[in-house]
């Protein structure tokens, strides 16, 4: 019997076929039960909200994913350039409300929840932050990535798919441990699994050089132990209006589930060992690399995202391009800090090996679409990998990065003929007993472009860490200050006092921040700053009732909430932070209290798993925190709590019931900063020092509305050759005696010696990060920060003033920036 073709329409019209969903609640609320009934196969009587939460997130998601395929749709049919994020970390935090608001159905889904009995906040309580990032490097990441939507720029994320994220942070006796945090327990419903797209990954082997039949010299790599890496595509939707990019995170899976034979004989355990080995590299973020086994899975990481990306990237251009001739034309790639840098090398390989192009061809190519963000100005934090790990895990990625300083070389020598210390200085390969890649120098190499993140950063890169580099090719470089994105940060977070700005001078702002500088004709309104403080005071009881149920300590409301919330660092000078509270609770002990104002004090932040300063920190906060919080002879002048487990989620409901903002690193060290940027879009006031992104910050707001102090960038630098912090400590009563409190155990009776290493690296190990040179600056100027938030009209002004000109902070102008200097896309409306 013959088969006739079917009459029905082709697949790819099948779009067509679709009608919209209904955005209304009741068909949301038809939706939800729908998929907790069939899809989920849950009743009214499930234990549990997490059902109800995925059944909530399957209803948005459905009104996502046809703007999501029209989005896509819209760059292919366009052939525009596009740009690729290429970034280790994201910290995403939770999706579901930026989602509901940017597709403006928060209110219809809690109607549709309301229905049944159920309510937003528990639903949405459910969903577990997703913290694939470590601090500031992944936030921006994320934020980038709402802007890009929201500006309608072509943009694709690529990241890894960690089973676990930044681990989960306890407290036990005032320590840090750290315990997994799988956030994926329950599985994440906005992702999609995209298994047609799997890439394979080499590692390991040796480099074949043979000739190919036309008789040319080629390499290829050989004897590889490969992995696969899987797809999960998130959505990321723009503010109302249409566009829905996407970020891509990879799984790492083997090339076989298991080896049957071995499981056949007994030997179970070998049987799945490449299971188990290949799945470690999307296992968990930032193994602890001070071993070598960490190390080496580092890098396996970072191969794997870059390797992954690219050949998605070449799979995609091949489905709809013949040859290369406009890739760089068409493609751009940015590289948020050194992480990804090994992506130059592997498009080397790949247009050489897999496509048969010659060094000078490949190179123009990846030369042309490579950028670099650098996000630190500390030498130790830019990454060197060993040369024979290189040698053992991508041998054939070790002889093109060597071929590139080869000639990266001469052209040095060509320029500074003779020069050998700069080209010892400037060469990607350290070399010496145990040579080293230098992966910062790789990518400044091979990008067209190399951006700060903050006008400091930016000009002690050129001036310092990068000076050489500068001087060879000046005009790569430029500077892109960060942002934070208004949506999450203002608008969703803090929807009380959004929602005071935008009855006063409407909702523009919402995609264009700087429309809130309209609120400088506001100030002097009583009327409209007696809601700002009502609203203020509301979002401090928001964070009172956080600090309570987290830490069993009382905030009073009518405190200074006094904040500091970040990665713990040295150069971020938690401790400063620290020898405050303590002077303060010397000058109460001591009965120093007249004209005194209420301090509540709250730290928080996550410590890396080896960095044992740092956990000695968080150690000293708890224990004074302790003692300060026990006094009875305190009182309620000054409480003080460590927040554990720091977060996104945590932050949006900290940053809007701050009153002061912490940022007071040592000068020249903080690249940049956001945190500063959300607490003062929020209207909070910043104490700091002229580092990162804090000199724009006073900049845009004026010096009258910033408490400055400490040494400046040049001036750390110059004061080093003859700094002496005991003299220092010796000739400061007040640091004196905070000093004598520590060193005497005064906070730690029962763990003789706990902290002298702190003590150590402020006196006798000659204090780098330059605490004790700054303590008097810094409690002087919290004197001036006392007396002006005791004068509440004051206070208000500022805190209405520091949100006025916060319109700077937005990544919306961040994106436009890098799109104006660097990626130079179309934006393009989805049909």
């Amino acid at each position: 019997m013959k088969h006739h073709a079917p009459t029905t329409p082709p697949i790819e019209s099948l779009h067509q076929e679709v009608p919209r969903l209904s955005m209304t609640a009741d068909a949301i609320a038809q939706d939800l039960v729908r998929y907790l009934l069939n899809h989920l196969g849950r009743d009214r009587y499930a234990g549990s909200d997490i059902y109800r939460y995925h059944a909530m997130v399957y209803a948005i998601r459905d009104r996502i994913t046809e703007r999501w395929r029209n989005t896509r749709r819209a760059y292919a049919e366009s052939d525009c350039r596009r740009a690729y994020y290429l970034s280790m970390e994201y910290l995403m935090g939770r999706a579901t409300q930026n989602t509901a608001l940017n597709l403006d159905v928060e209110q219809e889904v809690r109607e549709a929840l309301h229905k049944y009995g159920l309510a937003w906040e528990d639903v949405v309580s459910e969903e577990r932050d997703a913290g694939l990032g470590n601090g500031g490097l992944g936030r921006l990441a994320a934020c980038f990535l709402d802007s890009c939507a929201t500006l309608q720029l072509p943009v694709m994320g690529y990241g890894i798919r960690y089973e676990y994220g930044i681990f989960r942070q306890t407290i036990d006796k005032g320590h840090q441990h750290e315990e997994p945090d799988h956030w994926l327990a329950y599985g994440n419903p906005w992702e999609l699994e995209r298994p047609e797209h799997t890439r394979r990954v080499p590692f390991g082997g040796r480099t074949d050089f043979y000739r190919d039949a036309a008789g040319q010299y080629r390499a290829r790599w050989v004897d590889t132990h490969d992995i696969l890496a899987v797809p999960y595509d998130v959505p990321i939707p723009g503010y109302r209006n249409g566009t829905v990019n996407t970020l891509r995170l990879w799984k790492a899976a083997p090339t076989d589930e298991f080896d049957f034979a071995e499981f056949n004989e007994g030997d179970y355990a070998e049987a799945v060992a490449s299971k188990n080995f290949a799945e470690n590299i999307s296992l968990v973020l930032y193994p602890n690399d001070k071993s070598e086994n960490g190390k080496e899975l580092r890098l396996r990481q970072q191969y794997f995202l870059a390797s992954a990306s690219l050949q998605d990237v070449l799979r995609r251009w091949q489905t709809h391009h013949e040859g290369f001739d406009t890739f760089a034309d068409r493609n751009c790639f940015q590289l948020n800090d050194t992480h990804p840098t090994i992506a130059v090398p592997e498009l080397m390989r790949l247009l050489m090996d897999d496509h048969a192009m010659g060094w000078d061809e490949a190179w123009a190519i990846v030369a042309k679409c490579m950028a670099y963000t650098n996000h630190t100005l500390l030498p130790e934090a830019l990454e060197r990998w060993p040369v024979s790990m290189f040698r053992s895990l991508l041998p054939r990625i070790l002889d093109i990065i060597f071929e590139i300083n080869a000639r990266f070389l001469r052209q040095v020598a060509n320029r500074w003929p003779g020069d050998h210390e700069r080209q010892a200085r400037m060469s990607i390969i350290e070399h010496g007993d145990d040579p080293h890649v230098r992966m910062a120098h790789l990518a400044i190499v091979s990008s067209f472009s190399i951006n700060g993140v903050a006008a400091l950063h930016t000009e002690l890169l050129k001036a310092g860490l990068f000076r050489d580099f500068h001087e060879l090719w000046p005009s790569r470089f430029n500077n892109k200050t960060n942002g934070v994105t208004q949506r999450r940060w203002l608008r969703a977070c803090n929807p009380e006092l959004s929602g005071l700005i935008s009855e006063r001078i409407g909702d523009g702002w919402v995609t264009n921040l700087p429309q809130l500088e309209k609120l400088r004709g506001h100030v002097e309104d009583p009327v409209f700053r007696a809601r700002w403080r009502a609203v203020r005071q509301s979002n401090k009881a928001r964070l009172a009732e956080l600090v309570k149920a987290e830490c069993k300590v009382d905030f009073p409301l009518d405190a200074m909430f006094d904040v500091q919330v970040k990665r713990i660092h040295e150069y971020k000078r938690q401790l400063l932070k620290i020898l405050h509270v303590v002077h303060l609770y010397d000058r109460i002990k001591r009965g120093d209290v007249q004209n005194w104002t209420k301090r509540a004090v709250l730290i928080g932040g996550k410590a890396a798993p080896g960095y044992a300063i740092a956990k000695k920190v968080i150690k000293l906060a708890n224990a004074v925190a302790d003692v300060v919080n026990n006094d009875h002879a305190v009182g309620d002048r000054l409480r003080m709590v460590f927040l554990p487990d720091y977060n996104v989620s945590k932050m949006e409901i900290i940053c809007p019931g701050t009153d002061l903002s912490e940022q007071i690193s040592t000068a020249g060290k903080e690249a940049s900063g956001t945190g500063n940027m959300k607490f003062m879009m929020n209207g909070s006031v910043t104490i700091g020092t002229l580092d990162g992104a804090n000199i724009e910050i006073r900049e845009e707001v004026g010096d009258e509305n910033f408490f400055l102090f400490g040494l400046t960038a040049k001036e750390v630098e110059d004061r080093r050759p003859s700094y002496d912090p005991k003299a220092i400590i010796e000739s400061d009563p007040d640091l004196r005696r905070v000093v004598e409190l520590l060193r005497t155990g005064h906070f730690n009776p029962f763990e003789h010696g706990m902290f002298d290493d702190i003590l150590a690296s402020i006196s006798d190990w000659g204090d780098h990060w330059m605490v004790a040179a700054d303590f008097r600056a810094y409690v002087d100027a919290q004197e001036r920060v006392g007396a002006a938030f005791q004068d509440h009209e004051r206070w208000t002004r500022m805190s209405i003033l520091n949100s006025a000109a916060s319109g700077k902070f937005s990544t919306d102008r961040t994106m436009r920036e890098y799109n104006r200097d660097i990626w130079r896309l179309a934006p393009v409306q989805p049909g």
